[in-house]
C-alpha cells in the first residue's frame, strides 16, 4: 500500500511529548483491544511501542488515558487515568469526526513503520477473504485495499468492545460473529466506521437485525417486530420469541448510540404500519 501521507521527521521520536502520529496509532490500538489487555506486559503493546518509539509502560499509560475520555468506561465507575492531555482529547474528537479518513491514514502510518523497521508488510485481510488482491491492479486494487482496511477496523473495534461475544446469544466463535451496523453502511457515511454504530452479533442475529425483524429500545432491550411475533416458523419462535424485552450484553466501550438505535427501531416500526 503506497504512502500518501506526510509527517514530520520527529513524528516517532522517543523523547518529549507524544506526537499526533504516535497518538493516532495508539488510539487505533485502543479501539481494537479489549480493555483488560491494555497493560505493558501485552506482547502486542510491546510490539507497537517499539514501532512508534515509546516504551510499553508509556504506551499502556496512554491507552488508559484514552479510557478516561470514554463515556462507556467512566459510566461504569472505571475511571482510567486522569492525565489525558489536550492533544489526547483532540485525537479522540478527530476520530469521532472522521473515522474513515483516520482509519486509512493510520494504516498507512503503520505500513510505513513496518517497512522502516524491516518488518513484513502487507495489505490487511480477513481470514475469510474470498478474493486475492493480486487479481486486480491500479485504482481498483487501491479501492479494494482501502475497503478492506475500513472493514477490518470496524470489525476489530466492535468485536473487541463486545469481548468477542454476540451481545444476544453469547456465541464467541469468531467465524460465526458479525460486526453489524445499526444504521446501514450505505445510509450514513460519517458513521460507517464508528464503533458506536455497531453490534457484535451471531450470523443469524445479524441477518434478522439487518432485516429489521427485531430492534432495540432506548434502554438497549430487544423489541421484536410484529412480523417476527406472528411467525409460524418453529425455529424462529424458539430462537427469537424468548428474547423479547431482554437486554443485550453491553460492550466495554463504544456503547450503541441512542440516535442510531432509534433510527433502526423507527425503520422497523415504520414497516409495520
Amino acid at each position: 500500500m503506497p504512502d500518501t501521507i506526510k509527517f514530520s521527521p520527529g513524528a516517532f521520536s522517543n523523547k518529549g511529548n507524544w506526537t499526533p502520529e504516535q497518538l493516532k496509532l495508539a488510539f487505533v490500538y485502543y479501539c481494537q483491544t479489549p480493555f483488560g489487555k491494555l497493560h505493558s506486559k501485552n506482547p502486542q503493546i510491546i510490539e507497537l511501542a517499539k514501532l512508534i518509539g515509546r516504551t510499553p509502560s508509556a504506551l499502556a499509560m496512554k491507552l488508559v488515558n484514552f479510557a478516561s475520555l470514554d463515556p462507556s468506561i467512566t459510566g461504569t465507575g472505571r475511571k482510567g487515568l486522569s492525565g489525558a492531555s489536550t492533544l489526547d482529547r483532540e485525537i479522540w474528537d478527530e476520530f469521532h469526526a472522521d473515522w474513515e479518513r483516520l482509519a486509512i491514514e493510520c494504516e498507512q502510518l503503520r505500513q510505513h513503520l513496518l517497512r522502516e523497521h524491516g518488518l513484513h508488510s502487507e495489505a490487511p485481510r480477513e481470514a475469510d477473504d474470498a478474493f486475492a488482491l493480486d487479481d486486480y491492479t491500479g485504482a481498483t486494487r487501491q479501492a479494494l485495499v482501502q475497503q478492506r482496511i475500513k472493514q477490518n477496523f470496524f470489525r476489530r473495534a466492535v468485536l473487541a468492545s463486545y469481548r468477542g461475544r454476540c451481545c444476544i446469544s453469547g456465541v464467541s466463535n469468531t467465524r460465526l460473529l458479525v460486526a453489524s451496523h445499526i444504521v446501514p453502511w450505505r445510509e450514513d457515511k460519517a458513521n460507517r466506521l464508528n464503533p458506536s454504530n455497531g453490534l457484535c452479533l451471531s450470523a443469524i442475529h445479524d441477518k434478522a437485525f439487518d432485516q429489521h425483524l427485531f430492534s432495540l429500545t432506548d434502554e438497549n432491550r430487544i423489541v421484536l417486530s410484529d412480523q417476527l411475533k406472528a411467525s409460524k416458523d418453529a425455529f424462529l419462535q424458539e430462537v427469537f420469541w424468548p428474547l423479547d424485552g431482554r437486554p443485550i450484553e453491553l460492550p466495554e466501550r463504544f456503547r450503541p448510540d441512542p440516535a442510531f438505535t432509534h433510527s433502526h427501531r423507527a425503520t422497523m416500526l415504520g414497516g409495520q404500519t
